[in-house]
């Protein structure tokens, strides 16, 4: 198979899958939500969102739920300085139109090339099986095999090391939001890692879409831990939620929040990239989940706790 040599990939989790396969080098391009590792800031960004991307949770959704029920594509694509970096692969996904730039995106973009092929591969992860298969499906189209082999094992590995730390310890009760309002419960491959992680996940099912659910249905549930990791929010953009949660009826006399076990969490780096990281977000969770048995990795810098309420 001819080794590729000019990468564009324009999801994140894809542009560290590649970095993690040793393919860094050959990038060429990358989407404006690329950002780690920190080196691939100096390629040229192809892609901008079509929404003002600032404001509240809520203005937010209400602007991307605009564009998409009027039939259009949530993000636009520089075709013209696509095509001027002759890419041989372009890594895209079909997994969510508002995540990240989507495979139709790109085959709008490149459907009157010529005279030069490019492979795209799309992927499409809605589990943790998945997302070893599509790092497989990116190794073999960089020409990286091996490499894809030996990443998959490490991070399966790794995952398999948590489980192992927590097994037979107490299961707390998790709730993870992946989006604050309206409320979204994250799904696809976050309820596995916070089982791995020791948690046992009350909202959100494993391999499918995070959904839609009311406030009343967490207030109800009660639970132990509290997990906020609105995609696409880093750390910072994150914290800027605690009002909305904190205007929510019932909000100070949850048990998680009297007893200091809500925390924030960067989720646009650990939760809501299907890439290599997932591992360390497996770390983190246990941190998280069981302190004083597993040390708090990235506490401060990945995640937060917010401090016990007495009221």
């Amino acid at each position: 198979m001819t080794r590729a040599q000019r990468i564009v990939s324009l999801i994140a989790s894809a542009t560290e899958t590649a970095c993690a396969l040793g393919a860094g080098g050959r990038l060429v391009g990358r989407s404006h939500e690329c950002d780690f590792p920190p080196e691939v800031a100096g390629l040229p960004a192809l892609t901008a969102p079509k929404f003002e991307v600032a404001g509240t949770s809520a203005e937010i959704d209400a602007r991307v739920k605009a564009i998409v029920r009027d039939g259009l594509s949530v993000y636009r694509v520089d075709g013209e300085a696509l095509r001027a970096l002759a890419p041989d692969v372009i890594l895209t996904q079909d997994h969510c139109e508002v995540c990240a730039v989507s495979l139709a995106d790109v085959e709008a973009a490149t459907c009157t090339w010529t005279g030069r092929p490019v492979e795209i591969v799309s992927l499409r992860p809605n589990s943790l099986a998945d997302i070893w298969a599509d790092i497989a499906r990116v190794a073999r189209a960089l020409g990286t095999e091996a490499a894809g082999e030996r990443l998959v094992a490490d991070l399966q590995a790794r995952i398999a090391a948590v489980r192992r730390q927590v097994a037979g310890r107490p299961r707390p009760r998790v709730a993870f939001i992946e989006w604050v309002e309206p409320l979204m419960a994250g799904g696809n491959w976050m309820p596995e890692l916070i089982e791995a992680a020791g948690g046992h996940n009350l909202f959100g099912e494993a391999g499918n879409h995070s959904g839609w659910m009311d406030w009343e249905e967490l207030a109800a549930a009660d639970p132990d831990v509290i997990l906020v990791g609105p995609c696409g929010y880093d750390l910072g953009r994150c914290l800027q939620e605690l009002p909305l949660l904190e205007a929510k009826p019932g909000w100070a006399g949850m048990s998680a929040v009297r007893a200091g076990r809500v925390y924030f969490v960067d989720g646009n780096a650990y939760c809501n990239r299907p890439g290599p990281r997932l591992a360390d977000t497996a770390e983190l969770l246990a941190g998280m989940l069981h302190p004083g048995a597993v040390p708090p990795h990235g506490e401060g810098t990945a995640w937060v706790r917010l401090g016990a309420r007495t009221r």
